[in-house]
């Protein structure tokens, strides 16, 4: 399902792209022949083809760092790891040395030769200690919008520290320099001053580390962060949150029932995450997020104050949640379409399942996967009572067109995504049109489980650039505000960290949020979302695959959705504006649209977009439009009322789903009151182990 990724709370480095095969085949030939090269010298021995092959070795291993992270884990695969090729290097220069000076030369380097082995021991006591500093960095329990000051939270150590590859480049560099310089005029000399040099380096980190390790220095032990997360439970007392558990892809899913869970009854509503990354991937938010990896600390929410937990997507981990009998839950998934997706079985396993109107009550109904219609309750789509309605035809001499294409999905369905069959032509047909400008959105999935779609998408997106060479506009003056606007957004919303900090570090930075954040980035986003397309020159094509502008930024410029059956077209059937549907399933357009209820008010695109010419006309002269009325009935079905609002809807169900968690409550108590000897009534239950 296609939804808007969130503006994300931390510059996340962007990691770097898997190196072709021949790349990766030429880096390991260069670092091969550096070493062969190497041995060579050493054996005839060749100063000059020593220091030539040395310097390669040393550049090629850097670049490795550097850009090609992955040949690395290839290299240590075949046990050929930072460690082993650093000793090779070194033991082929100390051989060198020994052959080129006199037979009695040996005595004279058997000190430099003890020194070298000292540093490689203290290579090897460094990682063993980092890993002790790491694990007592790893708590049970990670949090961001929470004071957690009192866990003795610290910076993370230097990434020298901790990571062994670069920690034994740079300080084993002098060591290696110095026996490199000594082979020119054989001078011990500096060999022992760069061995002494590492030495100091490597005594230096690992006292740094050593010293993480003190009682006073370290983070709060385990038990005490528990006994913590339980204090805070009890003083916080949430009464509703947002259960999420993922891929570092689907964060959007969360992310969409951020505002909705702000703006609900619940004045202390709290996140549930399980995995540590995902923390980072939470968009701003002023909510209080926890992060539990642990059954065990996860089932510490039993005896809390946790009446329910919204649960917007299934994960293998949802299921150990579910286990809490104290905690009602509820299904409100992140996006409701015509896929078998949006039925699924699993749902069954809520207490209820929080769809947007009577088409989804009904879908339930018809799919037979063993919901129940009294546990369905419609609450709209909260996120949707920002989508401004249609306001008739495009006023400017443009008209705006947005393509928002899923993604190919899991099934290798050829109707899922319209990038691969249709995406080109229908590009093509809209750029054809003078009086048309562009907004291209690709789902943040596109091309992850077939490669045609992600080539689709590149192409699609260079007929885009090329389009708008062709077509240069006056950009707006006003640009200087929007500059100034991303600066204010960022401020809010982005936490800037330390190069190299970890989980702790970052805890420590995202504290408690000032009073007041929440409002404030909700007006600067309103803020940055105008001031960015008053920044657009007139009719330029747009690519949209940041997390700014939202979706539903871009659904309240354009006069025209192009689409496939996804959640896209529910949404943006909010504003009752035109939409397409590219039918690229193979089905007749009556099969189509009896398959996929959610077309019944679209116009139907054939892959080779021969219709687009006419679906413009209809957008520019609304009394030709036959479809609007279909539209306004279909949103009735799809979303429920306009009145009252989703959000207040979404409320409502919250109260009530919190009620029957505490009838649920109350009926328990009194029955193991009742069951229990009356000696021990007064005292509080224990819940019996799990």
């Amino acid at each position: 399902m296609r939804r808007p990724d969130a503006p994300g709370v931390t510059a996340v480095p962007v990691p770097l792209p898997r190196p072709p095969a021949l790349l990766k085949g030429l880096v390991t030939v260069v670092l091969a022949a550096a070493f062969a090269a190497q041995a060579a010298a050493a054996l005839l021995p060749d100063v000059p083809l020593l220091l030539a092959a040395t310097v390669v070795s040393l550049a090629t291993e850097g670049a490795l760092y550097r850009w090609q992270r992955g040949v690395l884990s290839l290299f240590a695969k075949s046990h050929a790891d930072i460690t082993v090729r650093h000793v090779l290097r070194d033991l082929l220069l100390v051989v060198a040395l020994l052959r080129l000076g006199e037979q009695d030369r040996e005595t004279v380097y058997a000190p430099l030769v003890a020194g070298l082995l000292v540093f490689y021991v203290l290579h090897c006591a460094i990682q063993a200690v980092s890993v002790l500093v790491r694990r007592t960095r790893t708590l049970p329990v990670v949090t961001r919008n929470i004071d957690a000051s009192a866990l003795r939270l610290s910076p993370a150590p230097s990434v020298l520290l901790r990571r062994p590859g670069p920690r034994l480049l740079v300080f084993g560099l002098p060591a290696t320099a110095g026996l490199l310089a000594s082979a020119p005029g054989d001078r011990p000399v500096y060999a022992a001053a760069g061995i002494a040099l590492s030495l100091a380096l490597g005594l230096t980190g690992l006292g740094a580390l050593l010293l993480r390790l003190l009682p006073g220095r370290r983070p709060a032990a385990e038990q005490e962060v528990l006994d913590w997360f339980d204090a805070w439970l009890a003083a916080y007392r949430p009464t509703v949150g947002l259960y999420f558990s993922g891929g570092a892809a689907s964060a959007y899913q969360a992310n969409m029932w951020l505002e909705p869970l702000a703006a609900g009854p619940a004045g202390r509503p709290v996140i549930v995450l399980r995995e540590r990354f995902m923390v980072q991937k939470i968009a701003a938010t002023d909510i209080p997020i926890v992060c539990l990896p642990k059954v065990s600390t996860l089932m510490r929410l039993e005896h809390s104050t946790l009446q329910v937990l919204i649960h917007p997507s299934n994960s293998g981990k949802t299921s150990q949640v579910l286990r809490i009998p104290t905690i009602k839950h509820t299904f409100v998934n992140h996006g409701e379409s015509d896929k078998l997706s949006s039925c699924n079985p699993y749902a069954k396993a809520y207490d209820e399942v929080w769809v947007a109107g009577p088409a989804a009550r009904e879908r339930y109904a018809l799919a037979e996967v063993g919901v129940e219609d009294k546990d369905v309750v419609e609450t709209g789509r909260p996120q949707l009572d920002g989508v401004l309605p249609y306001a008739g035809p495009p006023a400017g001499a443009r008209t705006t067109v947005l393509y928002a294409p899923t993604w190919e999905g899991w099934d290798g369905n050829p109707g899922n995504t319209s990038v691969i069959a249709a995406g080109e032509n229908l590009v093509r047909a809209l750029l054809a049109d003078p009086g048309v400008r562009l907004l291209y959105k690709p789902h943040p999935l596109t091309g992850s489980v077939d490669p045609r779609a992600g080539a689709a998408d590149l192409r699609i997106r260079e007929l885009i650039r090329a389009a708008n060479r062709e077509r240069t506009g006056v950009r707006p003056s006003d640009s200087a505000e929007l500059t100034r606007r991303t600066a204010e957004l960022d401020r809010l919303t982005t936490s800037v960290f330390r190069a190299g900090a970890d989980t702790v570090e970052r805890m420590l930075v995202q504290s408690a949020p000032e009073p007041g954040r929440a409002a404030a980035v909700t007006r600067a986003t309103a803020a940055w979302e105008e001031a960015y397309w008053a920044s657009l020159p007139e009719g330029e094509h747009q690519i949209i695959t940041d997390a700014r502008p939202t979706l539903y930024s871009c659904f309240n410029v354009a006069d025209l959705l192009i689409s496939d059956v996804s959640s896209v077209i529910s949404d943006f059937l909010a504003s009752e504006k035109p939409y397409a549907v590219a039918n690229t399933s193979g089905l007749p357009e009556d099969a189509f649209r009896t398959a996929f209820p959610t077309v019944v008010a679209a116009t139907v695109l054939t892959p080779d977009a021969a219709g687009v010419p006419d679906l413009l006309e209809t957008v520019r002269h609304p009394e030709h439009d036959e479809l609007a009325e279909a539209r306004a009935e279909l949103k009735l079905r799809l979303l429920g009322p306009a009145e009252p609002s989703s959000q207040e809807r979404f409320n409502e169900a919250v109260r009530a789903l919190c009620g029957e968690a505490r009838d649920h409550r109350a009926r328990v108590a009194e029955r193991l009151a009742a069951e229990l000897p009356g000696q021990r009534t007064e005292t509080a239950v224990p819940t019996a182990p799990r």
